[in-house]
């Protein structure tokens, strides 16, 4: 009886760590072992017989001596559905879906609300051109020198009212506009200060006129002679605005076919205040953003009734919400106001940065107003014999009972030359005179506005009197700025959520929880290895192994260790060994 050594099978710590079994040969056998110098033998046996049975992986990952974590298997499961949900969140525009979800038109939503009461300050600035030289335009030949006077500040207060939503994904609705002078805002007030201007309902009857028979001619100037009436008129800016009392705007609104009866009153502002009787539908974007905020019917009509062919076209915002860039990919939008009489083409110009939100900056087309010649679709804004050939005018007859008026940019800006050269005073500034808006691309709101437009009255010279002395002349009137410089407070804070905030918070927000889920999967990873590795039992089993390198032999006289992995055991009658690892003298 005595004390045998013998191998033992070798297993290194990342085969424990795994769960893989040591490679042993068909013929060992088990045998009992213990250590007489080591206290710790039978328990380490033990534990080996329980590594055997649930030596798995996710078992030592989620488990802490022999017993389930829950601390660590919440842990886990935390890492994992973070880096799932991190992983799918960085691939679907989720945040764009709630967003447009929201965008869209519907009762109860922040967009519905923007759209039926905008609550911005909406202000129409008017500058009118006073006549400084009447008499001197009339019987000396001179041109016409204008005094720009201005600006008369008036705030509009709008709001949509008789709003119904319809089955097909639009609203109908109408527009309610007040204006409220604003004197404060003004460089006078509009009631004490008398102005020169051209009086338009003569001026318009006697162009009209010339058309008509000789004797009908000769008739209507003698009855105008008796009538006191002369080719300029003094009025308030308040009444040239809002409405004077004139006795052929009355006469006309007496005989004048219905529909086509002018108001009783001469007032350039006097059909904008009040509830509209235009009836409006627009796309609320349920059935698509490519439509979202176009007009599909006005007074229940799909065009206009004022041209021909696609110069009736109402595919167009009417200025509250445009069809985001990002789903048209276009360069164009389109807009229209009644006053405009026809849709507009704005152009994508550059980015800016309004109030920190990204916009896009557009001004009009460089064909907008361009001649024929130059741009044959306007031929169909040319019926009735008016003049298409001067660049910068746009006849918009049809919205005005028919008056010879014209639009053009303020002080005839990107018009022609020779509409500069006929008066004195006028000085166009791009800055000043430019028409432009900041559209959001990805939402499609616009974040600031400015239309400039300036009303032109186009004389052509008459031998009735009064006017015989006026020469032809496209003559201005007054120009005006409508806009909104400053959204409100909770519209701006939205968009700025929208865009802005989402474009950096969200990469944060889905990248920290990818890299956030793979750092706690890591971490739980590496601590249960080195629970493994450093464990009491490997502690005890490595600081053996040193006590017994120390009493190594030197073989045949050379300076070379003989490692051999040993341990006692009791033996009785027979002695079998493990073949894993045969031991080598090196010679």
């Amino acid at each position: 009886m005595g004390l045998t050594p013998i191998k033992l099978p070798y297993q290194s710590a990342k085969n424990r760590l795994f769960g893989i079994q040591p490679r042993m040969s068909a013929s060992f056998q088990q045998i009992p072992t213990f250590n007489i110098n080591d206290p710790y033998s039978n328990e380490r046996q033990s534990n080996r017989r329980t590594s055997r049975r649930n030596g798995l992986p996710i078992n030592m990952l989620v488990s802490q001596q022999r017993r389930i974590s829950n601390s660590r298997l919440a842990v886990i499961i935390f890492g994992v559905v973070a880096l799932i949900a991190g992983l799918i969140l960085s691939s679907v525009p989720w945040v764009h879906y709630i967003i447009l979800k929201n965008l869209k038109i519907w009762n109860g939503t922040l967009s519905y609300h923007y759209w039926q009461k905008p609550g911005v300050l909406r202000l129409t600035k008017v500058f009118i051109f006073n006549v400084t030289n009447p008499d001197g335009f009339l019987h000396n030949g001179e041109k016409p020198k204008l005094q720009e006077i201005g600006p008369f500040v008036y705030r509009e207060n709008m709001e949509k009212v008789n709003i119904h939503f319809n089955n097909n994904g639009t609203v109908t609705y109408q527009h309610k506009k007040i204006l409220e002078f604003m004197p404060h805002l003004s460089i006078i007030k509009n009631d004490e200060i008398k102005l020169t201007v051209p009086n338009i309902p003569l001026l318009t009857l006697t162009t009209q006129a010339n058309s008509l028979p000789s004797i009908l001619k000769s008739s209507l100037s003698a009855i105008l002679r008796f009538s006191g009436l002369t080719p300029f008129k003094h009025v308030t800016p308040q009444q040239l605005v809002f409405g004077y009392d004139d006795p052929l705007t009355s006469l006309a609104n007496t005989y004048y076919p219905k529909g086509k009866r002018p108001p009783k009153k001469m007032g350039l502002f006097l059909m904008r205040n009040g509830t509209l009787d235009e009836v409006s539908t627009i796309y609320t974007g349920h059935n698509g953003m490519e439509n979202f905020g176009l007009l599909n019917r006005i007074n229940g009509m799909e065009e206009l009734p004022f041209w021909k062919g696609s110069c009736n076209s109402i595919r167009a915002s009417e200025g509250s919400f445009f069809p985001p860039r990002e789903f048209t990919k276009s360069d164009i939008v389109h807009v229209y106001d009644k006053d405009l009489c026809r849709v507009w083409a704005l152009r994508y110009r550059r980015d800016v940065i309004k109030d920190g939100i990204n916009a896009g900056y557009y001004t009009p087309d460089d064909n907008l107003l361009e001649t024929v010649e130059k741009n044959p679709d306007n031929a169909c804004f040319c019926e009735d014999n008016t003049e298409c050939t001067v660049k910068g005018l746009q006849y918009i007859g049809p919205c005005q009972f028919n008056a010879p008026v014209y639009l053009s940019f303020p002080h005839f800006y990107k018009a022609d030359p020779k509409l500069l050269e006929d008066v004195e005073g006028l000085s166009p500034d791009q800055e000043k005179h430019e028409t432009f808006l900041k559209i959001q691309p990805r939402l499609g709101v616009p974040l600031e506005a400015r239309v400039k437009v300036q009303l032109n009255l186009k004389v052509e010279q008459s031998n009735i009197y009064p006017t015989s002395n006026f020469r032809s002349i496209t003559f201005p009137i007054m120009w005006l700025e409508e806009g909104v410089s400053d959204l409100p407070e909770n519209i701006h804070r939205w968009i700025y959520m929208a865009t802005t905030f989402v474009d950096t918070a969200v990469p944060l927000f889905t990248y920290g929880l990818i890299l956030g889920g793979a750092l706690v999967l890591v971490t739980v990873f590496v601590r249960t290895y080195h629970q493994i590795v450093f464990s009491r039992e490997n502690i005890e089993r490595g600081r053996q192994s040193i006590l017994r390198r120390g009493s190594s032999m030197l073989v045949n006289g050379q300076h070379r260790l003989l490692i051999v992995r040993e341990s006692y055991h009791r033996i009785s009658n027979t002695v079998q060994e493990t073949d894993v690892d045969e031991q080598q003298l090196l010679s």
